[in-house]
C-alpha cells in the first residue's frame, strides 16, 4: 500500500503537462473536488493540485511537441547515481539532475521500451501530501510490450521485488513493491502488457475512489473521454480508465489493489 513514508522506489510525486491550466484544474476540480495552488510566477505556471489543503499532484506546461501525460515520480536516494545506473541499464535521460529551489533534486527519464518517470531526491520536500485516500494517487501500473524487461531494468535502480499476480485465467500481470519491508505491504503498483500491440509502453496513476462510476460520469460531463469502462476485476475490485479533455490517461479503482 502507498503511504507517505516514500521509502526508495516508491511513487512520491505525480505531476501533468497540460496546454491550458486553468481548464485542466476546472477538469480535475469538476472530477475530484482539487483545487489549484500557483507555485509562484518564477515556477512559469506551475502548481499544486490539492484536496483539503494537501498536495495530491501537480500540473504545469506542457512542453512543445509533448502529449498531455501524466508523469510518475519515484523517490531515489540520489538522482545522479540512479541516472547513471539508468544510462547503463539502457535508459534514456530526457531531463538531466537539476535542483528545484532546495525543494529536491530530480531527472527525466525513459525506461528501454520508452516509458516516460522522474526520480525524485527528497530536499524539503519529500513527497504527496496525501496518498490511499479518496480522490488520491493510490496504485502505479506500467504498460509495457516486455514485462520481464520492464521489470528488470527497475530493478536494477531501485531493487524492486515482484509477485506474479493473474487476476483473471491467462492475465499476466506483476505486482511491484520496494525493497525492504513486507512484500505485500510494500506493494505499489503492477506491471502488465500493454492493451495494444501499437500501444506505447506508459506508466498510468489510479486514483482511490469511493464510486468509480460516479467519477466517470463527473469525468465525461466535464469534457473528459472513457478509454475503459467500468468494470468489476476479480480479486483487484471496480476500475475504469479514462483520459481529461487533453488527452492524458489515468485510471480509478475502488477497494484495495490486492485484496
Amino acid at each position: 500500500m502507498l503511504t507517505t513514508d516514500f521509502p526508495t522506489g516508491s511513487p512520491c510525486w505525480i505531476d501533468l503537462g497540460s496546454p491550458d491550466i486553468p481548464a485542466t484544474a476546472d477538469f480535475y476540480n469538476k472530477v475530484f473536488g482539487w483545487t489549484f495552488q500557483s507555485a509562484g510566477p518564477e515556477t512559469g505556471g506551475y502548481g499544486f493540485f490539492q484536496l483539503n489543503g494537501k498536495a495530491v499532484g501537480a500540473v504545469g506546461p506542457l512542453d512543445e511537441g509533448d502529449r498531455s501525460t501524466w508523469t510518475t515520480y519515484f523517490r531515489a536516494t540520489d538522482v545522479d547515481t540512479t541516472v547513471k545506473a539508468a544510462e547503463q541499464a539502457g535508459g534514456t535521460v530526457l531531463v538531466p539532475p537539476m535542483d528545484v529551489m532546495g525543494e529536491g533534486r530530480f531527472a527525466q527519464l525513459a525506461d528501454p521500451q520508452g516509458a516516460r518517470f522522474a526520480i525524485w531526491q527528497a530536499g524539503t520536500t519529500t513527497g504527496l501530501d496525501a496518498v490511499s485516500e479518496d480522490n488520491t494517487l493510490v496504485w502505479s501500473e506500467l504498460h509495457t510490450n516486455d514485462q520481464d524487461a520492464g521489470f528488470a531494468f527497475y530493478q536494477k535502480l531501485f531493487g524492486w521485488r515482484v509477485e506474479n499476480f493473474e487476476p483473471s485465467p491467462g492475465m499476466s500481470y506483476r505486482v511491484i513493491s520496494t525493497s525492504e519491508g513486507d512484500q505485500q505491504a510494500t506493494s505499489f503498483g503492477g506491471i502488465a502488457p500493454t492493451m495494444q500491440p501499437d500501444q506505447p509502453s506508459a506508466w498510468t496513476p489510479y486514483f482511490a475512489a469511493a464510486d468509480v462510476d460516479a467519477l466517470v460520469a463527473k469525468a465525461t460531463a466535464a469534457g473528459g473521454s472513457v478509454l475503459m469502462p467500468a468494470e468489476d476485476v476479480p480479486n483487484v475490485g471496480r476500475i475504469a480508465w479514462l483520459a481529461d479533455p487533453n488527452g492524458a490517461p489515468f485510471a480509478l479503482i475502488k477497494g484495495e489493489p490486492r485484496q
